[in-house]
């Protein structure tokens, strides 16, 4: 049905596309012979009606599969369930390299030694035996409370293999937490390393749910003593794999329906929300995002993104499918630099901070070096530059005399990089594109589709954007008319991103009220980020329309939690938290209580003419913001919700003057619109001062 509704749409939308810009084929779409499908050659995106005889004409497409949503791999269509999906790379790729370490287990770093997919797929057997063993019921849900390693891979897919639920538990979210997402998702297992077993045990007498802790790592001998807990059974890594491996069980595997995992988000109240993701939706993300691309054993990609988020999750996935080598860090992102000289991976994946991080130390050391050096490298920007925008081939000449050595910052192979969790600049994208030479995609996605909404295309020299749609969904942007943006804007439709198809999560764990919230009746999922459509079908993300919003490194902020928190400090009358996705920290514009500032200048002995000269002096910030430091260590904010800077002022925020609501709330657009200079200024400084360290 859905295939024969769209090949209707397509032929009724063909008689009236117009072309769009020059850098893209003429606006048609065709038969592909091949494929016996409908293709667009208008761009990159496909436009349907949402309704064949009635509706507006937004809802958008890949243009790689317009006719049906890409629900499995084209070339292995039997692989629907994350089980299939490692079956079917051990029976491809048994004897390749799969699982890498520098870690021994007595601690010391050395080169990588690695475990091949057959190996993997031993050791995933066995655990999955020896929870079996234990008594762990089919369907039992599995918290993983441990930074990337291999055996986090394997105790996944031994889930996957014996239809666990695995829930993936992590330190930002603090413990408080994950005692509530144990009991939430009333985890039976635990699999912690010694480090967060400590932090466990702290709050063991509360986790009403658990049966077995499984410590990984560590020389056995070296092992604290393991006894049970509150009737809660602790043994080794090792021991439960050897019980397994003695008991060996047939798998239980899932069907594609079932759920795979429940990852845990931070809500804006600060109580997680359990995403629930089928095996169907995970594989359905992973197909449509891995459509295009070309990988094979003779990849290795480096693994430091935290395997509790989806990006690296998804991107574990897709590495298996193509039966690539992961090698993990070390576990500390100051020695991932040493990690990838020794891996030297061919497909690296990061998030904006860390580009930004490389972007700024080669443009620190390119001014630091002087003289010929900078002429030099500028010489080889520009003329690569002018090259790459011409869709000519550079010089070779250039990568010999400069660029190599940078590449050498990645391990000197890299061919393939990703961006996501949050913007990346397009002055950043196009320096890392020159620099390293390779493809560099930057994505968009959520937890709620499984991870990739859209990503840029490969060949798409356009940057400043995030792409197509990902061809397991479609894509439609809805009028926020109090934000002023339509649908109908010209020239580009602008709307809150709403996303439908076979990536979309089942649910919130338990919480129909807040699946509700974001899910309609017609199943689109809404993102609540602000969209608008480029020419040739690249979207590009303009605003965020709820007040939750992601910082550079990718963590969420609930700004009236916190602002809520500095509510309490004296000094603070009202306060406007502000972050986004370009910066990794937070600044705060404060209304001062005036009373009790004047009385913290007396007992300073600072003079002032007036209050208005008072706010501005650097003495009266820097107490400002040690009094809030103070009271959020009282609140246990986490390090990321600390606020960073400040801008003190006298002027309330109200009604009359645009900064409140009839309820009080504060206008977050208005504010930042109102306080841009002193933004900017926040950051300029927090900027200046990070160069300067």
């Amino acid at each position: 049905m859905d295939s024969v509704v769209a090949e209707r749409r397509l032929r009724t939308i063909s008689r009236h596309l117009s072309p769009l810009s020059d850098d893209l084929a003429s606006s048609q779409l065709g038969a592909n012979p091949t494929a016996g499908e409908f293709a667009s050659v208008q761009g990159y995106s496909v436009v349907l009606p949402e309704k064949l005889h009635t509706g507006k004409w937004n809802v958008y497409r890949s243009a790689r599969s317009p006719l049906k949503l890409i629900d499995r791999f084209p070339n292995l269509p039997e692989v629907g369930t994350l089980h299939d999906n490692f079956e079917s790379a051990v029976e491809r790729f048994r004897d390749y390299r799969y699982l890498g370490t520098r870690l021994r287990p007595d601690g010391t770093v050395g080169e990588y030694k690695w475990m091949t997919y057959g190996e993997a797929s031993t050791s995933r057997s066995a655990i999955g035996s020896g929870l079996i063993y234990h008594g762990i019921p089919q369907g039992s849900s599995i918290g993983l409370y441990f930074i990337n390693r291999p055996e986090w891979i394997i105790v996944d897919h031994a889930c996957s293999a014996y239809s666990y639920v695995s829930v993936p538990l992590y330190d930002t979210l603090g413990p408080d937490a994950v005692e509530f997402i144990v009991n939430h998702a009333s985890v039976q297992v635990i699999f912690c390393v010694p480090q967060t077993l400590s932090i466990l045990l702290s709050f063991v007498s509360k986790l009403l749910s658990v049966r077995l802790i499984v410590v990984v790592g560590g020389v056995d001998e070296n092992m604290p003593p393991l006894q049970s807990t509150n009737g809660i059974e602790v043994v080794a890594f090792s021991k439960l794999q050897s019980e397994g491996q003695k008991t060996l069980q047939p798998f239980r595997p899932p069907k594609p329906d079932d759920i795979a995992t429940i990852c845990y988000t931070s809500g804006t109240t600060g109580t997680p929300k359990g995403v629930v993701l089928t095996h169907s939706s995970l594989i359905a993300n992973v197909a449509g995002s891995s459509f295009s691309v070309d990988f094979g054993p003779s990849d290795v990609y480096i693994s430091y993104l935290p395997l509790a988020h989806i990006y690296e999750r998804v991107n574990q996935i897709g590495l298996v499918h193509y039966g690539v080598a992961v090698g993990f860090y070390q576990g500390d992102n100051l020695k991932l630099i040493d990690d990838l000289a020794v891996l030297r991976p061919t497909l690296f994946a990061s998030v904006p901070r860390l580009y930004n991080r490389i972007y700024a130390g080669i443009i620190n050391a390119v001014k630091e070096s002087g003289g010929m050096k900078e002429r030099l490298f500028n010489a080889a920007y520009n003329s690569k530059r002018k090259a790459v925008l011409n869709g000519k081939s550079p010089s070779p000449i250039w990568d010999r005399l400069v660029f190599n050595k940078i590449k050498e910052k990645l391990g000197g192979r890299v061919r393939f990089m990703s961006s996501g969790a949050s913007p990346l600049s397009p002055d950043v994208m196009e320096f890392l594109r020159i620099c390293f030479g390779c493809e560099i995609l930057e994505g968009y996605g959520m937890t709620e589709t499984s991870c990739v909404i859209s990503v840029m295309d490969i060949g798409d020299k356009l940057i400043g954007h995030v792409g197509s749609p990902n061809p397991s969904i479609e894509i439609k942007l809805v009028d926020v008319p109090e934000m002023n943006y339509t649908s109908d804007d010209v020239p580009y439709p602008r709307g809150e991103i709403c996303v439908r198809g076979h990536s979309v999560f089942r649910g919130y764990y338990k919480d129909e009220v807040q699946t509700r919230e974001v899910i309609d009746e017609d199943g689109w999922l809404h993102t609540g980020d602000i969209g608008l459509w480029l020419p040739g079908g690249r979207l590009k993300i303009i605003d965020r329309k709820k007040n939750i919003f992601k910082l550079a490194q990718g963590e969420y902020i609930a700004p009236e939690k916190i602002e809520n928190v500095y509510a309490k400090c004296k000094f603070v009358a009202q306060c406007f938290v502000y972050g986004d996705s370009f910066n990794s920290a937070l600044v705060a514009v404060v209304c001062v209580e005036p009373e009790v500032f004047k009385s913290w200048a007396a007992s300073q002995g600072i003079k002032y003419d007036d209050l208005g000269q008072l706010v501005k002096d650097p003495r009266a910030r820097a107490a400002v913001l040690a009094e809030m430091d103070e009271v959020g260590k009282e609140a246990q904010l986490r390090g990321f919700e600390y606020v960073k800077a400040v801008t003190l002022v006298l002027e309330p925020f109200t009604l009359e003057n645009g900064l409140l609501t009839p309820t009080f709330k504060i206008k977050r657009p208005q504010a930042k619109a109102y306080f841009a200079k002193e933004i900017a200024d926040m950051y300029a400084q927090l900027s200046f001062s990070s160069e300067a360290i």
